[in-house]
């Protein structure tokens, strides 16, 4: 397959940036493209920028490489779930009278702020717009949001007197979640 510089210095940006895997695509791409505008008579330099110019610079590819990320979509439903288990959670653990409960101030400190974090985390992997690597963020915030989930349920087994019935809706939500977000955390690529 042949190449020329200006397309090699396109890749080089693009796989900085980029999944070797969607590199290798769009170098496919880029190279059968050159190739065409060579056979129509284009000149290597010509061929090469006319290329280029039908696939987008840098920037705007990984804008949309990073649009359609399997990192961002998934942040995006992580934090969409996240008013529906706090609808859930919240009555339940006031009907309950939680903070009766005997459970170190400690522990519910870290549960709060680990919130907290994880929702930051996914906030910033499904704003993402132009990185790539910060929308894969979104699998660290799937994985501290499974162990917040599993510390969660664990904390109303282990220390809840007895169960509100909206506390076991609340602990089948959580662990839907759990479920959904791990079958994504497997089958994520990229």
């Amino acid at each position: 397959m042949a190449s020329h510089a200006l397309i090699e210095q396109h890749l080089a940006e693009l796989a900085r940036q980029l999944p070797s895997d969607a590199v290798d695509e769009l170098a496919d791409g880029l190279a059968a493209t050159f190739e065409h505008h060579l056979a129509d008579g284009l000149d290597p330099s010509a061929a090469a920028a006319a290329a280029i110019e039908e696939f987008g610079r840098p920037g705007e590819i990984v804008a949309a490489f990073v649009r359609h990320s399997p990192g961002r979509r998934a942040a995006l439903g992580l934090l969409m779930t996240g008013p529906v288990l706090a609808a859930c959670w919240g009555p339940s653990l006031i009907l309950a009278r939680a903070w009766t409960w005997p459970m170190p101030t400690l522990a519910a400190v870290a549960l709060g702020l680990g919130l907290l974090a994880v929702v930051a985390v996914l906030a910033l992997a499904a704003t993402s717009r132009d990185s790539y690597g910060r929308a894969g963020l979104a699998r660290v915030g799937a994985i501290w949001l499974l162990l917040l989930d599993t510390a969660v349920v664990a904390v109303v087994v282990l220390a809840a007197p007895a169960l509100v019935w909206l506390m076991v809706v609340a602990v089948a939500a959580s662990l839907t979640r759990m479920a959904l977000t791990a079958r994504t955390l497997i089958v994520w690529r990229g």
